[in-house]
């Protein structure tokens, strides 16, 4: 079983991005975040970022943290939100491919052990950030609601999630 903790266990967990402290980020030496969009930054419906997410990525920015969308939705959804971010961003990812992964931090000219993996589905941020040799950072999906592929990778995310609680790898509680 050690080989699927090593690539679907996050490395932490958090009910959103916004427990996530850029300050201390930026004081362990990461320079870029890599961060899905859809359930992770605002719920898979949402068009334009809200006023909490602009302000979290300028407290990012503000740390010397660049931010990467990368996200499997189609161009238009992604650079729409991206935009008023202005903020780059790769679509149609195919997560958890690496080449995203890899694109980005070539993107933000960084090294992979500068860079974080933000999402929230163990299927593609997860196991692509870990595959890849990242750190990952898993955020309960800002909505209960999801496309016909997610609802079919939360099952199998559910099953890995309680198999990690009774094995006691994981403490924390899902909402």
């Amino acid at each position: 079983m050690g080989i699927i903790k090593h690539y679907f266990m996050p490395n932490a967990y958090v009910k959103s991005v916004f427990e996530i402290n850029v300050d201390k980020l930026a004081e362990t030496g990461v320079k870029g975040i890599i961060t899905d969009l859809d359930n992770t930054l605002v719920g898979w419906d949402v068009v334009a970022p809200t006023e909490q997410i602009k302000q979290w990525f300028k407290e990012a920015r503000e740390k010397d943290i660049q931010i990467t969308i990368v996200s499997n939705n189609n161009e238009q959804r992604v650079g729409e939100f991206s935009k008023d971010l202005n903020v780059d961003f790769i679509c149609k990812a195919r997560k958890p491919m690496g080449k995203a992964f890899k694109k980005a931090i070539n993107q933000m000219s960084i090294k992979p052990s500068e860079t974080v993996v933000v999402g929230d589905q163990m299927l593609t941020d997860v196991f692509g950030g870990n595959r890849n040799g990242l750190y990952t950072i898993m955020v309960v999906p800002v909505k209960r609601t999801d496309g016909f592929i997610t609802k079919f990778n939360r099952l199998i995310e559910r099953r890995l999630l309680n198999h990690f609680r009774k094995k006691g790898y994981i403490k924390w509680e899902e909402n």
